[in-house]
């Protein structure tokens, strides 16, 4: 199990953060051993369809090289002219074949891990200029796993390899002996098969260290269970900053509340621990509005503000209670509690508008049993 500078045990898969940071610095999984793979069996079926033409080509190429008229042997502006136009000829004829190999070469890298250009990965690093720091990495478990896989990786090429020469040593020492025409014809099909028996034993090695770099590159980037929590706290962000934050917002919420207090009607208390703040508009609202509420110094408050403003307070307890455990600020005030506010409004209007008002039994007012107030 992978540990920690500190010794901490590496434990936990890499978040999904942790694998783009890594993408972004441009540390992603990639086999050389697949490219190798790919490059020498596209070469290889290349050479299978398109490789007869070719070295038919080559062959009149090298025919029209050799054979020439006296007069260009003789004049140095000619001779010079026609090796022009062969290496010209021999270039248009490889084309083909470096594109292909090229565009391999390019797309091959991505097919594990992906796309991935990084400034960052390009960015010089003093450590990589350190001697000391290359010497660490020259004898790494890393640097010595690389030279055994490098090591099996020539071994099983070079057992391919002596192998296929061992079943065609007699058709390569056939090839000085034949006519130049069959000889090209012959080593190019040599050529295609070799291509095909290096490919098999990269083939094994390719399937081999995929799954190792996969499994490597994961490795890397494991995390301790410490690295995960401080991740997470980044991204959610510090539960101390964030509950500031939440203190800092509800300070603001309730300073717009009180601000509101002197527009209100009534406020209707507990007497002490609930204070409720309504306005009713009748040109212009449908529903009463509860303007603030607040409990114990909150409710003081907002008493405070009220008797400054000449605002009616009315003590109706279940009435307050209900209100502060079931409406909103800024919202109209429940549909079951209508006609309990509406019999405080009435009182309220009646002192208003007539000095006295009927008597209300405030404790009694009309609550549904089934609404929380409490």
């Amino acid at each position: 199990m992978a540990e920690n500078a500190d010794g901490s045990e590496k434990s936990e898969e890499p978040t999904q953060k942790k694998l783009d940071d890594a993408r972004d610095k441009g540390q992603i999984p990639r086999s050389k051993e697949l490219t190798t793979l790919l490059i020498t069996l596209s070469a290889a079926i290349f050479m299978l369809l398109y490789g007869g033409a070719m070295m038919q080509d080559f062959i009149d190429m090298m025919i029209k090289g050799i054979s020439f008229d006296r007069d260009i042997a003789f004049d140095t502006q000619k001779m010079f002219d026609l090796i022009i136009a062969l290496i010209i000829k021999a270039i248009y004829l490889m084309l083909p074949f470096i594109l292909v190999m090229m565009f391999i070469a390019l797309v091959s890298p991505i097919l594990l891990g992906g796309w991935a250009f990084s400034a960052k990965a390009l960015a010089p690093k003093a450590s990589k200029l350190n001697p000391i720091s290359g010497i660490k990495r020259m004898f790494s478990v890393k640097a010595l796993l690389e030279l055994l896989k490098a090591f099996a990786k020539f071994s099983l090429v070079m057992a391919m390899a002596t192998y296929f020469l061992y079943f065609t040593f007699a058709e390569v020492l056939v090839l000085g002996i034949e006519p130049l025409k069959f000889a090209m014809a012959h080593s190019g099909s040599l050529i295609v098969q070799a291509f095909i028996f290096v490919s098999l034993s990269l083939l094994i090695v390719a399937a081999i260290d995929v799954p190792f770099q996969l499994w490597d590159h994961n490795k890397q980037l494991k995390m301790t269970k410490q690295e995960v929590k401080e991740e997470y706290k980044q991204q959610e962000g510090n539960p101390e900053v964030k509950g500031r934050i939440r203190q800092v917002q509800r300070e603001m919420s309730q300073r717009r509340m009180m601000q509101k207090v002197p527009e209100a009607d009534v406020i209707i208390t507990n007497p002490t621990h609930f204070a409720v703040a309504l306005k009713y508009d009748p040109e212009s609202m449908q529903e009463p509005m509860v303007l603030a509420m607040g409990v114990d110094f909150m409710a003081a408050q907002i008493r405070t503000i009220a008797k400054e403003n000449n605002i009616s307070i009315v003590e109706a307890p279940p009435l307050a209670r209900a209100l502060y455990y079931n409406a909103e600020i800024d919202r109209p005030i429940p549909y079951d509690l209508f006609k309990a506010v509406a019999s405080v409004l009435a009182y309220i209007y009646q002192l208003k508008e007539m000095g006295k008002a009927d008597e209300v039994d405030f404790a009694r007012l009309p609550i549904p049993p089934e609404m929380k107030t409490e």
